[in-house]
């Protein structure tokens, strides 16, 4: 049997592409394990600064394996939950790179990442309905905080799909591409790369975490987190590489 997830290092990014192609990358136990073994690496690994999550064979991931869910099947990981990243996503930024169908359970493997590049082709929907279903890995929960509630709700209700344009106009994703979606994810992440570690690691957990903090504690509790970035040697790193009009030599420290 092929390897359902590969992954593979690149300057710093680590691109973790679900390898069903078959199968339109459908979610298995396997695929959930080796995300959610990448996701692990991810944040382990100080060499690794952002990770990507694509599919291959021109789709990004059709959903769960309805064959696998009818032998009793469940493409959940403890900790990580479907797909082993939608519960628990890693702690450094991770982009979709989306080719072809995101749909069901592959639109809430996109959505639980951080950041989207998408081909102008590509779809994106959550027909779950269609099949006596419900989105529950993530879909109708975290759509609403990403898009209008309306536009939330006639996606859960009809099933239907929208493409890269709309999904855009939405703000449900970054950027369209006409070529390689991957290209325009390593672009990005590039980008995302060259900046200090620790500085885009707190960065990413304030904008994910400070939404549930009240007015009187969001500055105390920023000021928590930012308070071992400022003293850091990134931070003087930071600094003297800007007087000296170099390139920063970033540790993570």
């Amino acid at each position: 049997m092929p390897q359902e997830v590969l992954t593979r290092e690149e300057d710093g990014v680590l691109i973790v592409t679900i390898n069903r192609p078959e199968a339109k990358n459908a979610m298995t136990k396997a695929a959930a394990e080796g995300i959610a073994a990448a996701m692990d690496r991810l944040d382990a690994e100080d060499s690794l600064r952002v990770g990507i999550l694509t599919g291959a064979g021109g789709t990004f991931c059709s959903g769960m394996d309805l064959k696998g869910f009818l032998r009793g099947e469940s493409p959940v990981v403890e900790g990580r939950g479907f797909g082993g990243v939608v519960q628990g996503p890693p702690k450094k930024p991770l982009i979709a790179a989306v080719e072809g169908y995101a749909l069901a359970g592959g639109l809430e493997l996109m959505i639980a990442c951080d950041l989207v590049v998408a081909n102008a082709a590509a779809k994106f929907g959550i027909p779950e309905v269609k099949r006596g279903l419900v989105a529950a890995a993530g879909g109708v929960m975290m759509l609403p905080d990403q898009i209008p509630e309306r536009i939330a709700l006639e996606l859960a209700l009809t099933g239907d799909f929208i493409d890269a344009p709309r999904a855009y106009d939405l703000g449900l994703i970054n950027r369209v591409v006409d070529g390689p979606a991957l290209d325009g994810a390593m672009a990005l992440a590039a980008t995302i790369a060259a900046n200090g570690p620790l500085a885009v690691k707190v960065s990413k957990q304030i904008v994910k975490e400070s939404r549930g903090w009240s007015m009187d504690e969001r500055y105390e509790r920023q000021a928590q987190l930012i308070a071992p970035v400022f003293v850091s040697e990134d931070a003087r790193e930071g600094a003297a590489a800007f007087a000296e009009k170099r390139k920063p030599n970033w540790k993570g420290k």
